[in-house]
């Protein structure tokens, strides 16, 4: 089955910070771009952090100090003093149901997107990963009979009833094998635009290991 991936929603003109960016300059940048917040890279573009809107309410920028021994100012707080390390990031790769699990996980709004060498190549973010649950229910069913029943589970075609309105996939009939059923939904559920799955579904034979053991013992001769 063909899943989503981030690359496919990500943003790839990335608004990024260096970690000796200046604190006011952060803020500017969220500012103009209305973003909350920022990954912060290193000299060979790798992840080390990131910058968010809590960060900077976190660490209010005090004005320089003079040093009373040279009477010169101190630093400034700047982007690497305040970030949140290390990075949540996610490959490139990584399918969107993926991200968004992450995302909820974490509770964050955005992920820095990176290669295999932890390189930042794009942004996702939480309305980019919406857009996965905005299939037609026609494809969603479509894909339930063909990749999942045809081509996974081998169902014969009109053996399982598919239903699906506004995301919600519910299923009646039957397959040929018990152990079929968990799969049967598992599958369905990574389906991208599939919001839930209500199975009504029951199988002509029991071939899991308990019923396995149940027969041997009654059918045992000593």
């Amino acid at each position: 089955m063909k899943h989503i991936k981030v690359a496919d929603l990500m943003t790839d003109a990335v608004v990024s910070v260096a970690p000796d960016t200046a604190f006011k300059d952060v803020v500017k940048l969220l500012a103009q771009y209305d973003i909350s917040g920022v990954p912060v890279l290193d000299a060979e573009d790798r992840v080390v952090g990131v910058v968010s809107q809590t960060d900077l309410l976190a660490h209010p920028a005090a004005p320089p100090r003079l040093d009373p021994q040279n009477g010169t100012s101190a630093r400034a707080p700047a982007a690497g003093d305040v970030m949140s390390t290390p990075a949540v990031t996610v490959h490139a790769e990584e399918t969107a149901a993926g991200a968004a699990r992450l995302m909820t996980r974490r509770g964050i709004e955005r992920l820095p997107v990176v290669d295999v060498e932890d390189r930042l190549v794009g942004i996702v973010t939480r309305r980019d990963l919406l857009r996965t649950f905005l299939r037609p229910d026609p494809e969603i069913r479509r894909r339930v009979n063909d990749e999942v029943l045809k081509d996974v589970l081998g169902v014969t075609a009109g053996d399982v009833d598919v239903h699906v309105v506004d995301g919600i996939v519910t299923l009646a009939g039957h397959v040929e094998r018990r152990s079929q059923l968990p799969a049967l939904r598992s599958l369905i559920e990574q389906l991208d635009g599939v919001v839930a799955v209500t199975s009504h579904v029951t199988a002509r034979t029991d071939d899991t290991d308990s019923a396995r053991t149940g027969h041997s013992r009654h059918t045992m001769h000593w």
